[in-house]
């Protein structure tokens, strides 16, 4: 599936930005590089679009994080024991292997339904999907997007000018504030601190990821078809 269609206005300046990008300069590494928040390492590249997933507080219990990061240690300490001769790309393939291989891990818990699910109320899944949805076209552009009972998923694209680690922060400090004010709640974190951002290389990752999306309530039994879902860009009254 392709996440644009082909007279879309904005194909020629999405190609355009993936060539500017591989030539930036930027120093900011939230805007090209790499840099840490909590435990995973997030790649940045000016230009490019991004696959993000933020979840509740409460949605994994710690046993199940530590037992996740504990994976992600041991495959990096064999990935170093390969040598010091090791290629850049080769470097970037294991990590990037690494990184997927944690995400499985976490997504296939969250797709149990663990926590308590906030997202599964209508009135707070829809404070989500304004929040998500307020500055489309205007600091970024949205692709793919899914509310789950307990976390997100979203395909975005940062216009020049606005990183997507502030949209994200936007996203999920306003949602929360709402969310919070209407379950009379006080004083408890709502969203995990550390969020997962993959940057989408290419076409081809994008119509996977997409599918990937808009496929998520269905493989978690949450409904048929995944236009029949209310909280997901692939919603049948999306467009009405």
């Amino acid at each position: 599936m392709d996440a644009s269609p082909p007279d879309d206005p904005l194909n020629p300046v999405r190609y355009q930005l993936r060539v500017a990008s591989g030539k930036s300069d930027s120093r900011n590494p939230l805007r090209t590089g790499i840099h840490t928040r909590g435990y995973l390492p997030h790649v940045k590249r000016e230009g490019a679009q991004y696959f993000v997933t933020f979840r509740l507080h409460d949605s994994l219990p710690l046993h199940v994080i530590l037992a996740a990061k504990a994976a992600l240690r041991s495959q990096g300490q064999a990935s170093e024991s390969i040598g010091t001769k090791e290629s850049v790309s080769t470097g970037e393939s294991l990590r990037r292997e690494r990184n997927r291989n944690y995400f499985r891990i976490i997504e296939s818990h969250l797709d149990t339904g663990l926590g308590n699910c906030h997202l599964s109320s209508p009135r707070v899944a829809e404070i989500v999907a304004e929040a998500i949805q307020h500055f489309n076209g205007d600091r970024y552009h949205l692709g793919a997007w899914v509310i789950m009972p307990n976390h997100v998923h979203a395909v975005v694209w940062p216009i020049p000018n606005h990183l997507v680690s502030s949209i994200i922060r936007s996203w999920k400090g306003y949602s929360a504030r709402q969310i919070n004010s209407l379950l009379d709640r006080t004083g408890e974190p709502f969203w995990q601190p550390e969020t997962y951002d993959h940057w989408i290389r290419d076409d081809n990752e994008l119509d996977r990821i997409t599918r990937y999306i808009i496929q998520n309530p269905v493989k978690a039994k949450l409904c048929s078809t995944p236009e029949d879902w209310r909280w997901s860009s692939a919603w049948r009254g999306a467009g009405a």
